[in-house]
């Protein structure tokens, strides 16, 4: 350690080093780029996944709605066979009634 280095060897050490902070900037800058990218594809898909939940709710109500439309109509056809039933009888009951004088 007692023997100075030459200028060209104190350049080529310096060069050395220079080359070596530059591809470590290059590296580092890479990285950064790939945080900013990820850290925006993962606000993303945290929209996205609010968003579906979102519509998995309303696709629910929706889906309740439509149900108790379906309901209304079987209500209703079944209401109107029952009328027309309760009539048939009665018209029955009362043909039957008259044929025996009552």
């Amino acid at each position: 350690m007692d023997t100075p280095i030459s200028r060209a060897e104190h350049e080529e050490f310096r060069k050395r080093i220079e080359d070596e902070n530059q591809r470590q900037n290059k590296r580092i800058e890479l990285l950064e780029t790939n945080v900013r990218e990820t850290s925006a594809l993962t606000a993303s898909v945290e929209k996205l996944a609010l968003s579906m939940e979102n519509m998995a709710k309303e696709q629910e109500k929706q889906g309740q709605r439509l149900e108790a439309l379906e309901s209304r109509d079987g209500e209703m056809w079944r209401k109107v066979v029952g009328y027309v039933i309760t009539a048939v009888i009665s018209v029955t009951v009362g043909f039957v009634f008259s044929r025996i004088g009552m």
